[in-house]
């Protein structure tokens, strides 16, 4: 395990994150009668709060170009520690799928606490205030933030960004031609997670699912009434067996499907004509079919004339890739007898 290289980019990620929380804070200054004299954004950077209060404080004369426009914003991440309160199996791992259409293996994500303060500078108490009021109110005390955390299996998860403390200073010393710095220090604390390399998985989808019922919860004595069975179903077609072609362009409300010829075709049949999914319900003539448009929740559209027809069949089931949108079969069966189910045997004994 270690030594394998991997780098999902979490970490820097939870703090670009956090620091586009505060990107587009502004402050106005009023006069009198309420018109607006000028409109700020505030600076935001990331370091330590120690670094740029040193600059304010080495240039006191506010005349000079080069000085620091206040107010001002800086951030950075003061610490990183494992949240035991959030800890899962450390063996555990689950199926996903990745980008290309591949399934992949992931171990269960590691739940990791990454501290934060948010330091505001101002010359004035009242800028400090507009940007602390437009702070406070999202956080009660946290504030969920939508992080893609591995891009390649499209793991996103709400990162709850929590509020823990809020510091005062008023830094100032010497006379007046040194510069005033309002320091507001805002703690923070991110809850992510952090994964671990992720790997090809040799298994594809899962084909089947099967749960037999019981009449009750005693396992010696309960004997099985019902089994339910499902599969995947496809809702495109995979094989190409082209049972047919459109002889005529038809709308998207056309319920009658003319065709060459009707051989091949079944009532019951699902049948892809592009990207929907029509459902024979008669057939009325040689060259007809009468259909159910837009079926399993596909979109009625136009098809042109010559577009293909294939029915969707078990040969297309079999073929779905991971990744890949499709339904579900769904069997029932009742039984009078007492046997059971061998998972390993996979016969009824």
């Amino acid at each position: 395990m270690l030594g394998t290289y991997f780098y999902h980019e979490i970490i820097r990620k939870t703090i670009i994150g956090f620091g586009t929380l505060f990107n587009n804070i502004y402050i106005k200054h009023l006069e009198n009668d309420g018109d607006i004299v000028d409109e700020t954004k505030v600076g935001l950077s990331y370091g330590p709060s120690q670094k740029f209060l040193a600059k304010i404080q080495q240039q006191a004369d506010l005349s000079k170009s080069i000085a620091i426009t206040l107010p001002r914003m800086s951030f950075e991440m003061t610490g990183l520690r494992y949240d035991s309160a959030r800890k899962t199996t450390i063996t555990q791992t689950f199926k996903a799928c990745g980008k290309d259409g591949t399934t992949k293996i992931v171990y269960m994500p590691v739940p990791y606490d990454i501290d934060f303060e948010l330091s505001i500078y101002a010359k004035l108490n009242d800028d400090a205030l507009q940007i602390i009021e437009q702070i406070l109110p999202f956080f009660q005390p946290s504030f969920n933030l939508t992080i893609d955390l591995i891009e390649s299996i499209g793991e996103k998860k709400d990162i709850p960004i929590e509020l823990n403390s809020i510091d005062f200073q008023d830094d100032y010393e010497g006379d007046f031609s040194v510069r005033r710095a309002l320091i507001y220090t805002l703690r923070f604390t991110a809850k992510t997670y952090v994964f671990g390399p992720i790997a090809d998985s040799t298994d594809n989808l899962i084909k089947k699912v099967q749960v037999d019922l019981y009449t009750n919860t005693n396992r010696k004595t309960a004997k099985r009434e019902m089994r339910y069975i499902t599969t995947p179903r496809a809702k495109k077609d995979y094989d190409n067996d082209n049972t047919g072609d459109l002889t005529e362009t038809i709308a998207e409300n056309d319920i009658l499907i003319p065709v060459q010829s009707t051989t091949g075709f079944n009532v019951g049949d699902r049948v892809s004509i592009d990207q929907e999914i029509i459902y024979i319900k008669e057939i009325p003539s040689s060259t007809q079919l009468y259909v159910e448009r837009g079926f399993e929740s596909t979109t009625k559209a136009t098809h042109l004339k010559d577009a293909d027809l294939n029915i969707l069949t078990p040969a297309d089931d079999a073929l779905i890739v991971p990744g890949d949108d499709f339904g579900f079969n769904e069997t029932w069966e009742t039984f009078s007898d007492s046997k059971n189910y061998s998972p390993t045997q996979q016969i009824d004994i």
